[in-house]
């Protein structure tokens, strides 16, 4: 579960991982971080990492620098760093040519595919509002002709 602290939206929200082959490299990386750091402290840690410690953390053990940008009044953030960690696991995981960006739009699409509306994707991409969301998936605009045709 990530901390309402930690999102963009100030909700917690789940956390999902579930690729297989995710799962194995970010299972090697947090082990590495707990034996070769030594940051296995708290009993209810998640996977022995301290639960309030920051899931990717740069070489030299520091958070990633998050640069706030757009409009006054917009929370959006980016940093670069992670997205270029994303993009190393992809690549760990032999997952060529994929991106943070075409994950987060494949994941859409498909839980679309399953019955889930905007609120519920919201929630587990951390978007709150459900127009972002809509203009994260990129759907065809088919004639109204053809929408009705052979209807009933």
């Amino acid at each position: 579960m990530m901390r309402d602290d930690a999102t963009i939206s100030g909700k917690a929200r789940p956390l999902f991982f579930a690729s297989q082959k995710l799962d194995v490299v970010l299972s090697s990386y947090l082990q590495e971080r707990v034996t070769q750091r030594g940051e296995a402290e708290a009993t209810s840690a998640y996977r022995g990492l301290d639960p309030m410690s920051r899931l990717f953390l740069s070489p030299t053990g520091e958070g990633f620098k998050i640069t706030p940008y757009g409009k006054d009044g917009q929370r959006r953030f980016l940093c670069r760093a992670i997205l270029e960690t994303y993009t190393k696991l992809f690549r760990y995981a032999e997952l060529e040519g994929v991106t943070a960006m075409s994950v987060r739009r494949t994941v859409i699409s498909r839980l679309y595919d399953r019955g889930a509306d905007e609120d519920q994707i919201g929630l587990l991409l951390g978007i709150s509002e459900r127009s972002a969301v809509r203009e994260l998936l990129s759907r065809p605009k088919p004639a109204l002709s053809t929408l009705v045709d052979e209807l009933i």
